[in-house]
């Protein structure tokens, strides 16, 4: 009866520490916010959106007048 309880003891002990080891090396994620604010440049989407427009436009001239070159 007395190595029981002293088995039982040893287990809890040994479970003790291993939940309390398990819990210190819990990872912590933190979330900053920037000290700069986030820009975003959308020139390039315009610019290629008016080189396609001027290239649509560049090519239906040459098919209105194939002799233009």
């Amino acid at each position: 009866m007395a190595q029981t309880l002293k088995r039982q003891a040893l287990v809890s002990g040994a479970f003790l520490a291993a939940a309390i080891g398990a819990s210190a090396c819990t990872p912590t994620v933190q979330i900053v916010a920037p000290d700069k604010p986030i820009t975003i440049n959308l020139n390039v989407k315009i610019d290629q959106e008016i080189r396609y427009k001027i290239d649509k436009d560049l090519e239906d001239a040459i098919a209105a007048n194939p002799d233009l070159f």
